[in-house]
């Protein structure tokens, strides 16, 4: 069997009496089917819960270099200081703590990512580690550590399917927002520029046009549509680094009263050298690269970027803003190809239905992504009046 080429680390670790007797936990997933590629559970004598989640991670980092050596890694944890540290954005100042933090780091790949999950989300890897605890206390197992198969309720992977997704609620409608709350993304589309209105290809790397009147009209309705639908319950505004899409935020969030962020994974796909160029253009100049583009998903313009790849990074993007803003309302300004993308994820379509997804500038559409994974479109291409 060929190596995954995507993974999730799911590790965890536990103390009872922190200090004392201590295990840690570390389950390998292949990302794309859910299936449990290796497992690790272990006793390490007396230590800290820190110094146990540490050791699980470091574990679950042993496994992905065992068993699926230069796969993209996604780490899941429950402990906010260990995911926190090793993305950097908390210093790792206790002594003990130091040397393991290096020995992930050496571990790590650069690319990785770093997910925090609820505790009810890292069943898996708590699991296997309390078995070792009870096996090392002469205890029954509380069940067998063979059973690291996600346990009923989990959420499954990014492209995984579940049977027992069905079971739990086959229809979607009947869910209750209320009693259990999806993560809602508002998707907008930026509000109308020159390039807009001459249809050219317009990317990532190119040129960085602003709004023109019609865009900045098409903006402040667009505000007002995303209001009446409750600015109460809008958490953020993320926006693409591009001038279009700020500019479109800046006034979503004037008008919610909330701050915006640029998000870096909104960006556009790179047209490479069809930049600024209309699709006539480019078939006359290129038309045997345009029809392998159109043909082919992982087909790239010249010095550009394939479908293929802006979907990995808003599969990325998407558990980021699940793990962070879990159970909230997020609205994200971003461009036509990463909302198709998102919509694709929805609907687990395949991937060629981008090619029949219309989507209008300052166009609302509007995602949830539910606790058990399943993901859902509520709305597509509204333009508001």
């Amino acid at each position: 069997m060929s190596a995954p080429r995507r993974v999730v680390i799911e590790a965890d670790g536990g103390s009872r009496g922190n200090p004392g007797p201590a295990a840690y936990g570390a389950v390998l997933r292949d990302a794309d089917t859910g299936e449990v590629v290796a497992q690790r559970a272990e006793t390490i004598g007396i230590a800290t819960n820190n110094v146990a989640e540490y050791s699980g991670l470091i574990a679950g980092l042993e496994l992905a270099a065992e068993h699926a050596p230069g796969a993209e890694v996604e780490v899941r944890m429950d402990s906010k200081l260990v995911i926190e540290q090793m993305a950097g954005r908390w210093k790792v100042k206790h002594p003990d703590m130091v040397p393991l933090a290096r020995r992930a780091r050496e571990l790590a790949p650069s690319d990785v990512e770093w997910t925090w999950v609820p505790r009810e989300r890292n069943k898996a890897a708590d699991a296997i580690l309390n078995d070792a605890l009870d096996a090392a206390a002469g205890k029954p197992a509380r069940r067998s550590t063979g059973d690291a198969v996600r346990p009923a309720g989990d959420a499954a992977p990014d492209g995984a399917t579940d049977a027992r997704q069905g079971a739990r609620n086959p229809m979607v409608g009947w869910r209750d927002p209320l009693a259990d709350p999806p993560t809602t993304l508002t998707l907008v589309r930026h509000g109308a520029t020159d390039s807009t209105l001459a249809k050219v290809f317009s990317g990532a790397g190119g040129a960085d046009p602003g709004l023109n009147d019609v865009g900045r009209a098409q903006a402040h309705r667009a505000a007002a549509y995303v209001s009446r639908e409750g600015a109460d319950a809008v958490d953020a505004v993320l926006s693409s680094p591009l001038r279009r899409c700020r500019e479109t935020a800046e006034v979503l969030a004037n008008d919610l009263g909330v701050e915006v962020v640029v998000e870096d994974g909104l960006i556009e796909a790179a047209f490479g050298d069809w930049d600024g160029l209309t699709f006539a253009e480019v078939q006359e100049r290129d038309g045997d690269g345009l029809d392998a583009w159109l043909r082919s998903t992982s087909v790239a313009p010249p010095g550009g970027e394939s479908y293929d790849t802006v979907f990995a990074r808003i599969q990325k993007l998407q558990r980021r803003l699940v793990a962070s803003y879990g159970g909230k309302h997020v609205v994200l300004v971003s461009h036509v190809t990463p909302i198709k993308m998102f919509v694709r994820l929805a609907l687990d379509a395949p991937m060629p239905v981008i090619h029949r997804l219309e989507l209008q500038p300052a166009s609302v559409s509007t995602v949830r992504i539910w606790p058990d994974g399943i993901a859902t479109l509520r709305a597509y291409d509204v333009v508001p009046d």
